[in-house]
């Protein structure tokens, strides 16, 4: 998992590379300054939900955010490698393949503890597509105005253009794949 401190750097850097100022990210993000600040010094981890918007207003994928890896042919990454963050509020993972430089690709593994939820995701870029594939538990998706419920063994398409938000409203916890393609 990516400690507080690694991923306030990283965020820290790539601000750098654009040339904003934390004001600018902020803007940008629509995450305040002060917490954007936090979070680079490593003193917050952000929620899921902030770790979007500060990707999003990078450029850049949620996956990327947390590590890009340089491209290859073959990828293995063991078991107690994986990258992945947890929203300290919600206790909703992220299990994130690499993100391969240059690829349009994203793949992760959502885990929602019970009556957890991931919060409301902002709207990702025109035509960005999502697949998920339900591992286990029963989750609610609210895709814009629309609401799905959906079990484990199911699988849902959707285009990710509108907000999102995921709740687990099983007895156990739930789990899922996703196959996210950008527009």
């Amino acid at each position: 998992m990516a400690s507080a401190e690694q991923l306030g750097q990283r965020i820290r850097q790539l601000r750098s590379r654009h040339g904003w100022t934390l004001e600018e990210l902020a803007q940008r993000s629509e995450v305040s300054r002060a917490m954007l600040s936090k979070i680079e010094r490593g003193e917050n981890n952000p929620t899921l939900v902030v770790a979007v918007k500060i990707a999003l207003a990078l450029g850049l994928t949620t996956s990327q955010l947390i590590g890009i890896e340089e491209r290859r042919e073959a990828v293995k990454v063991p078991k107690d490698r994986r990258l992945s963050f947890r929203d300290p509020q919600t206790g909703f993972e992220r299990q994130v393949f690499p993100a391969l430089e240059g690829r349009a690709l994203e793949f992760v593994r959502h885990v929602i503890p019970q009556g957890s939820s991931s919060g409301e995701l902002p709207a990702l870029a025109p035509r960005t597509e999502k697949y998920l594939l339900m591992e286990q538990g029963t989750m609610r998706a609210r895709i814009g105005t629309q609401e799905y419920m959906l079990e484990g063994g199911d699988m849902f398409y959707f285009v990710a253009d509108v907000p999102q938000q995921f709740d687990n409203i099983g007895e156990e916890v739930c789990s899922y794949f996703v196959i996210k393609i950008q527009g």
